[in-house]
């Protein structure tokens, strides 16, 4: 019988939900990365990450609280596709494996911003190292009680809110740039900046949003799901994007362009240090290393939930359906090695943009799967249209930037994909085969 003090989760908690799950170092580590594309029109194409990703809400919103189940990605697909095991396979290893790429992610820029300013801040190995070890101290966590850490966790995510923005102010008071300087070098950008290039750094940026529908995980937890889902989905994103294009913005306007694509994967504190000296750096260094503490813990808690249910319903390997104290614990153990295999092979870059096609790709499963049954959900078919739109031609763009500029890059990332396909493939074969038995 569910206790009731768990119950009654109302919109301020389920916001904190969403926006925990999306700021989980995101802004730390595209930051350098979009401002080396676009220059001054980083905070812009980062904003326009924020639209992509109502768009992608929008069917989340919709089949959530049409299904009310806290499977979510996965349980949507499966019960709008309920006779193919092809799309509930499919589905299944595209979100697991874009969560793997997302802790991997989180991981990577922990340990960039965790030894930056020491003398193995350039050391990629010494990177990938702590990367590694920080993901498998939250697996031993996560093995054993997660019960402290989700005490915590709301107070974790203001925290972190707190910090970056009190990290924008100071480097807008202590930034040089002046207004006149700023629309000058904003003008140079737009008149020399391709619209595709803007174009890819919002979908290279869309990773940074991904969370928001942790909140359906929260169904059965919540009170009134039919306004709350909504409101608290579309809020979380609209607040994300507005806390990114701030600081942003505040680091374009304080921070030289050139620190910034020097130091991508730590282009905040780098600067920070130029312009404060170690308390700015610090402050960076806590913000990115509370928010991806958090985010690292809270996606291996929720994912791994979720790959034992997909395993339990054959389409991953049964064992990682086993549970020890209601614990998943070869789901987590199996998550864990995946990601420290992917940070193994390959950078920070890799990382952000296979994670970044991989949410896309599963994002625009789900718009498709939401215009199937937009009658059912009440969707505009115009809204959920551009939806697909948007979001397939984000998966594109990526992968023709990958191809024009690091095509051995592309090659990788379209392997993991075949392996995965066949991997989906394979499973759905078997799991059809056990369920005729």
């Amino acid at each position: 019988m569910p206790t009731p003090n768990i119950k009654n989760l109302g919109l301020k908690e389920l916001i904190a939900i969403a926006v925990g799950g999306m700021v989980g170092g995101g802004i730390f580590t595209i930051l350098g990365i979009s401002v080396s594309m676009v220059g001054f029109l980083a905070p812009f194409a980062i904003a326009l990450g924020g639209v992509i990703a109502l768009f992608a809400a929008y069917s989340y919103v919709k089949l959530g609280v049409y299904y009310k189940d806290e499977g979510a990605t996965y349980a949507f697909f499966k019960r709008t596709y309920p006779s193919s095991h092809m799309a509930a396979s499919f589905i299944g290893w595209y979100t697991i494996f874009g969560y793997i790429s997302t802790l991997a992610l989180y991981a990577y820029t922990f340990s960039s911003y965790g030894i930056s300013g020491s003398e193995y801040a350039h050391n990629e190995w010494v990177r990938k190292s702590m990367a590694i070890l920080i993901i498998w101290v939250f697996a031993a966590i996560n093995l054993w009680s997660v019960k402290g850490m989700g005490k915590i966790e709301d107070f974790m995510v203001y925290i972190k809110l707190l910090i970056l923005f009190i990290i924008s102010m100071m480097l807008i008071y202590y930034g040089e740039t002046d207004f006149k300087t700023f629309s000058e070098t904003l003008l140079h950008d737009i008149a020399h900046t391709k619209t595709l290039n803007i174009l890819i750094v919002a979908s290279v940026t869309f990773v940074a949003y991904e969370g928001f529908q942790l909140v359906i995980n929260a169904v059965n937890e919540m009170d009134n799901p039919d306004q709350n889902i909504p409101r608290a989905i579309y809020g979380a994103v609209v607040l994300v994007a507005l806390i990114y294009f701030i600081i942003a913005l505040a680091s374009v306007l304080a921070i030289p362009v050139h620190d910034l694509i020097q130091n991508k994967e730590y282009a905040l504190a780098s600067g920070a240090a130029d312009i404060m000296g170690n308390m700015g750096r610090n402050l960076v260094i806590i913000g990115a290393v509370l928010a991806t503490s958090s985010a690292i813990s809270g996606t291996m808690f929720g994912s791994s939930r979720q790959m034992a249910r997909i395993a339990d319903d054959h389409y991953l390997p049964h064992i990682l359906s086993k549970r020890k104290n209601m614990i998943p614990s070869y789901a987590i153990i199996a998550m864990a090695a995946t990601a420290s295999l992917l940070i193994l092979a390959g950078g920070l870059r890799l990382i952000l943009e296979f994670g970044s096609i991989t949410f896309l790709l599963v994002s625009l499963l789900m718009a498709i799967a939401n215009f199937k049954i937009r009658h059912a959900t009440d969707s505009s078919t115009l809204f959920t249209s551009i939806a697909i739109l948007g979001l397939g031609t984000g998966s594109i763009l990526i992968l023709w930037y990958e191809y024009k500029t690091k095509p051995e890059q592309m090659l990788f990332i379209l392997i993991l994909y075949a392996l995965l396909t066949l991997g989906a493939w394979g499973y759905a074969r078997l799991a059809n085969q056990i369920l005729k038995h």
